[in-house]
Formats: structure tokens, sequence, C-alpha cells
């Protein structure tokens, strides 16, 4: 058996922005571009998805008629080699509701819940792929074993283009950065 078999030719081989807006946008749905090459994400869980729902809410409630945020959409960090990076929460610029790809000059905060299987990912490699791009904020949400999340929020050194540790929130999220947002995830 042949990896094409398992697989479509396109997740073997590196793809251009050009090829991916091409695709359909259920083509697009669940999958991230690092480095021109497709990474297919699992279904997320329903205490995932809302989570990110939540938090959404939450936060383009706080962000005022400037910002909006939202789930579920790319994030074009680079176009060559591409990489499209799909975070479950974006604050990004109101006025830029209909540009796509989103750049990373019109988003203000990414959020990341970890669900198993992404650790790493939302750990390191994403934390790190983003302060690069220059994204403001970084909010990583953890989902413990006691079932209270733990929120843990980053600030970009725009000097080396890396994040400073933030504040650390359990169950009950009471930030000041980028804008007030006061939010009781315990019961999630």
């Amino acid at each position: 058996m042949t990896a094409e078999m398992v697989a479509p030719a396109w997740m073997h081989e590196q793809i251009t922005a050009l090829e991916y807006e091409s695709w359909s946008e259920e083509q697009c749905a669940g999958i991230e571009v690092v480095d021109g090459m497709v990474v297919v994400s699992p279904s997320a869980s329903k205490r995932h998805n809302r989570l990110a729902r939540i938090l959404a809410n939450a936060l383009d409630a706080a962000t005022g008629p400037e910002w909006n945020a939202d789930t579920d959409f790319d994030v074009r960090l680079q176009d060559v080699p591409l990489t499209n990076r799909r975070p479950d929460v974006v604050v990004y610029r109101a006025d830029t509701i209909d540009i796509t790809p989103t750049r990373p000059e019109h988003v203000l905060l990414v959020a990341e819940v970890v669900s198993p299987g992404s650790e790493t990912t939302d750990r390191i490699v994403k934390v790190d792929q983003y302060a690069k791009a220059g994204i403001g904020f970084y909010w990583r949400i953890e989902q413990a074993a006691t079932g209270v999340p733990l929120v843990y929020t980053y600030v970009l050194d725009p000097a080396t283009n890396t994040y400073r540790d933030g504040d650390v929130f359990t169950g009950v999220l009471k930030a000041a950065a980028p804008f007030p947002v006061e939010l009781d995830l315990s019961q999630v």
C-alpha cells in the first residue's frame, strides 16, 4: 500500500499560498499549514470547543468596537514557506473583517486551548511562531485534571520578538491586558 492510497498526494508535498487559496473552505477546515506542509488536526472535544467559544464571546464583549474576537479561521504567519495557523480564539482589528488571509499585524491576541495531542505544539511551537510573527499577546488554556481550566498569559517583548510570562489564572480569568475581561471558567 502506498502513501498516496492512505492520504492524498497534497499531504506529502509542500503547497504554496496560491494553491491553498484555491481550495474550498471545507478543504481548509481542520488543517493548518506549517512550512508548506499540511497538518491535519483531530476534531476537538466538546469541552475544548465550549472553552474556546466562551472565551471568544467574553473577549468580543470586552474589546469594544475596534476589535473582534472569533474562532476557527486562519492566521497567515508567513507566505514562503506557507504557514497558516488556526488558533482557537483570535482577537483582530474589526476593520479587517473582510481581509483574507488575516495577517499578524491585524491580530492583537491569539488563544489556544490545549488538548491531548497538541501539548507540545501549543506550549512550545506556536508560542515561538506567534511571537516571531509579532502578535502582542498569547494565551494558553490548559484543561486541568481538576476540571478547572488554567489560563497562562504571555506578552510580547518587541525588542526580542519573544514572549515573557504574564499572569496565570485558575478558574476565574481577571485579565487587564490587553483589555479588561473577567470570566468564570470554573463551570465549563
